[in-house]
């Protein structure tokens, strides 16, 4: 653990050049105490490490000292995928592995090439979360990464939709995905009412339970994770997406249906738009989720909808917005009405 935090230190101050203890023990999250403590065997290893005084003052290398110990360990090489994505990675449990991956890559980069590294680090950042929410709670993230890289069988407690909706599962898992924020098991199931060749997608957020087994299995021959995901995701935008409503978008509605509309139903709306009106108003058909969904997504857009079939959709939305203005309207007119026999009671 000291070896490797001395090597730390060191490629630190080769990447970075001067840096203060402060600033070094930050880094490594030790004392400061600790941090004069490695300096100083650094030095009597005969590494030339130097100390600046004064308050722009540090620790540096000598000029043109270079260390060649930058080999990369298995593990560390094995997370370089996920250097750009810092979130990740410390949820799979490789946060400080890719971090120690990435210092010593940067650490073997000629001078210039180090520098336009840091330039990008600078200028570029992924966030895989969607907007307005929170990344999922995933306890047993580490577990389900363990059993895919090892080809383990595990056995898990789900909660699906349908009913029961806690069932058991013994599976093989094949791979992970990160989807907004979700992250996703691909998996074999050994249930008599599922194909055993045919790959599965669970969320892993909703797995209550894990119980790794102590038996391996082969990887099914030339099973490509992104292939199937890509097909994965087309399937289930269809699925999902089956029905159709026609609607009339007024200007600002075909903007703002662009913003406030699922990517599917915006795509569509971009797509599939006539020329407009002489009131300036589209008529658009857009693949719809279900009546009930289609209902709260137009709902978003106020009065710069107009549902126009399926009639039942459009019922929902003229018994929406007659309990809208009886809520409002009525209020305001019970409110008039109690004034005003306020003051005719008064005035008697």
């Amino acid at each position: 653990m000291r070896a490797s935090r001395l090597l730390s230190l060191l490629l630190l101050l080769q990447t970075r050049g001067r840096m203060t203890a402060r600033e070094l023990a930050a880094e490594l999250e030790v004392s400061v105490r600790t941090v004069y403590r490695d300096v100083e065997s650094l030095s009597a290893a005969g590494v030339p490490v130097y100390a600046d005084r004064g308050p722009d003052g540090g620790y540096r290398l000598l000029e043109g000292y270079r260390t060649r110990l930058t080999g990369l360990t298995t593990g560390e090489a094995e997370s370089l995928f996920l250097s750009g994505m810092p979130g990740p990675a410390t949820q799979l449990g490789l946060g400080d592995v890719v971090a120690a991956a990435e210092l010593k890559l940067m650490a073997a980069l000629p001078p210039d090439l180090r520098t336009r590294a840091a330039r990008i680090r600078e200028r570029f950042h992924l966030d895989t979360p969607g907007w307005f929410r929170t990344p999922d709670d995933v306890p047993h993230l580490q577990a389900v990464a363990d059993a895919v890289w090892n080809q383990q069988h595990i056995r898990v407690q789900y909660r699906r939709w349908a009913h029961p909706q806690q069932v058991a599962r013994v599976l093989e898992p094949l791979g992970v995905v990160l989807k907004a924020g979700s992250w996703y098991l691909i998996a074999r199931s050994h249930h008599p009412d599922r194909d055993p060749t045919d790959p599965r997608t669970y969320r892993v957020s909703r797995i209550l339970t894990i119980e790794p087994l102590p038996h391996r299995f082969e990887r099914p021959p030339g099973f490509d994770l992104a292939a199937y995901w890509d097909q994965y995701a087309a399937r289930f935008e269809a699925d999902s997406y089956r029905d159709q409503a026609t609607v009339r978008l007024s200007p600002d509605g075909l903007k703002t249906a662009a913003v406030l509309l699922p990517p599917v139903m915006a795509r569509a709306v971009h797509d599939n738009a006539d020329p407009p009106d002489p009131a300036g108003w589209t008529r658009i058909t857009l693949p719809v989720e279900s009546l009930r969904h289609a209902h709260v997504e137009f709902l978003k857009l106020g009065a710069d909808v107009e549902v126009i079939a399926p009639p039942q959709l459009r019922d929902m939305m003229t018994g929406t917005v007659r309990a809208l203005a009886d809520r409002y309207l009525g209020t305001t007119r019970d409110a008039t009405s109690n004034a005003t026999t306020g003051a005719h009671r008064d005035a008697g």
